[in-house]
């Protein structure tokens, strides 16, 4: 039987901005915080506060460096943050019926 319980579903991985990010981090590799916001298109604000929060999860790693006299914030997917990701994929895929063949 499929598993239905809402309980059974990553609620860090829920937020669609949290998603948004943790999908864009598995291809793009590691990623500035600029392109980031705007791959997803969102305010720095709530760029910021779901990053914060995938970085708490341990989703997500940040480095802050200076180029060239600015700040610069990057971002990685964390071997924690992929397996929750395809874990999260794997789970709404069990929920789909199987495909009928043509």
């Amino acid at each position: 039987m499929t598993d239905f319980d809402h309980n059974a579903i990553d609620d860090v991985l829920q937020g669609r901005v949290r998603l948004a990010i943790v999908a864009f981090l598995a291809g793009a590799g590691c990623s500035d915080f600029t392109t980031i916001r705007d791959a997803i298109k969102t305010t720095d604000g709530n760029a910021s506060v779901h990053l914060r929060k995938l970085e708490e999860a341990e989703y997500v790693a940040m480095e802050k460096k200076f180029v060239g006299r600015k700040p610069q914030t990057t971002y990685v997917l964390t071997d924690k943050g992929r397996q929750a990701l395809l874990d999260y994929v794997s789970h709404l895929e069990a929920l789909l019926p199987p495909a009928l063949d043509k």
